[in-house]
């Protein structure tokens, strides 16, 4: 098997507009995120730190970074998965966000796993 096939894991975003927790009339725009991380690799990995760039509509760009999710780092077995919900302001009703997990496989090897750019946007802004 590949070495790169031994270490990966897949990210996929599902991103969500709080209206209730948004005022649009003060630029106070909020967003929920469901994050899936599923280790599509043959080695146990542990998500250890994220990196995060967040780009509003204006090209303010916010990077954040810290350790593991929510208060976690888990430990992914092969094929399993572990989802989050998480959340961020803007102050345009629409931004991007992307970025990166750093894992920690249970071999002692460190390695990246991309988070796909995907929208925020409130809805019925974008066409």
């Amino acid at each position: 098997m590949a070495e790169s096939k031994k270490y990966e894991v897949a990210v996929s975003a599902i991103p969500q507009y709080i209206a209730e927790q948004s005022d649009p009339t003060n630029d106070h725009y909020v967003f929920a995120y469901t994050i899936t991380i599923e280790n599509v690799g043959t080695v146990p990995a542990q998500l250890i730190s994220r990196h995060w760039i967040i780009t509003d509509a204006s090209g303010e760009v916010q990077e954040v970074r810290g350790l593991g999710v929510v208060g976690r780092q888990p430990l992914l077995q092969p094929g399993e998965k572990f989802a989050y919900t998480s959340g961020c302001q803007l102050d345009t009703p629409v931004g991007t966000m992307r970025g990166s997990y750093q894992l920690t496989a249970v071999d002692g090897r460190q390695f990246e796993a991309e988070i796909p750019e995907f929208t925020l946007a409130v809805p019925h802004v974008l066409h």
